[in-house]
């Protein structure tokens, strides 16, 4: 398929790896993205292919610009990364409500046939079964907690796309990605803050074990899904997918957080000498998803979790300069 598609947070991880994708495949790609979350740097490579729309994605009039003849939208903006929950909630209520809503209103007013949304895995905080699919109950276990400021928004966004645009619009599917990683995924996720604290530990360990606190025991487990495996799954649901449908996208290998840094720690020839600490208020002891619903639509995850982190290790250990370390940690 090909045509015009709109990606809004184009510059942010997933974004700008599925914008990279869909120039590979013939469309003529537009991104909006302000710029101050995201970054352009990551749009280098094809920044001679796409247009550019620095606008907010708060910003209906501006979107109306942007959305001009689109087949198909895909908003993917949002301010992602656990520490921004906690740290940033109305920042991340902000730009996830009003941002799901001006993207509606704009691709109507626009007559954009097609929408797509980017959902989360944080929309069922503690699921009740295991692995997931994609009809169990979504949960807001407490709205004090600042952490769900990010979950909350989701679900809102999907009742936004599935109800409030449910008349405007020729195809609408929402995607909930689970535990997405990657080269270049910025230095606020799990993995990322692995990496950099381990080298960081060596450098102030040069010599055996490097002690490595992690929140809670380790035992909690979690799905990781390397970033190109979650874009193939993404041009899958919207080639192959059917309209108001929810699509899992993700990877069913699970890994405790304890192997998971024991594999950071191979990857990286360092021993990590795990240390738990007090878990943090709101966090999630088990998440994977079934990806039966994908499957069916020939979706296949290739990439396992040790070639995915020799992957983004690399990478991080080619941009983790020690200023940067410094500032970070």
């Amino acid at each position: 398929m090909s045509g015009r598609v709109v990606v809004t947070g184009g510059s942010g991880f997933i974004g700008a790896y599925l914008v990279k994708r869909l120039v590979r495949d013939g469309w003529n790609v537009a991104v909006v993205d302000n710029l101050v979350r995201g970054d352009a740097a990551r749009l280098s490579d094809v920044v001679d292919d796409i247009e550019l729309f620095t606008s907010d994605e708060r910003d209906q009039d501006a979107l109306e610009k942007a959305f001009g003849g689109a087949d198909v939208v895909m908003h993917l903006a949002a301010v992602n990364g656990t520490e921004n929950f906690y740290k940033r909630p109305e920042l991340v209520l902000d730009v996830g409500l009003r941002g799901a809503l001006a993207v509606v209103n704009a691709g109507r007013a626009s007559g954009v046939p097609d929408l797509v949304v980017a959902s989360s895995a944080e929309v069922y905080q503690t699921p009740s079964v295991v692995p997931t699919p994609e009809d169990v109950a979504l949960m807001l276990p407490d709205s004090i907690n600042p952490r769900y400021s990010y979950g909350g928004s989701k679900i809102v966004s999907e009742l936004i796309a599935f109800n409030y645009a449910q008349e405007h619009y020729r195809q609408v599917q929402v995607f909930r990605p689970h535990n997405v990683y990657g080269p270049d995924m910025g230095w606020k996720h799990v993995i990322p803050q692995f990496i950099t604290r381990a080298l960081k530990g060596r450098e102030e360990v040069p010599a055996g074990a490097v002690p490595f606190q992690i929140q809670g025991d380790g035992s909690e487990t979690r799905a990781f899904c390397y970033v190109d495996d979650i874009v193939d799954g993404i041009v899958a649901m919207y080639t192959h997918g059917g309209h108001r449908e929810i699509y899992h996208i993700g990877n069913d290998e699970m890994v405790s957080i304890r192997d998971l840094v024991g594999r950071v720690g191979r990857t990286l020839g360092i021993d990590l000498d795990i240390q738990p600490s007090e878990a943090a208020a709101g966090g999630t002891p088990v998440r994977c998803p079934d990806i039966t619903k994908m499957r069916k639509l020939g979706y296949r995850p290739e990439v396992s979790l040790d070639e995915g982190l020799q992957r983004t290790a690399a990478w991080y250990l080619e941009n983790s300069s020690a200023t940067v370390m410094n500032e970070l940690l």
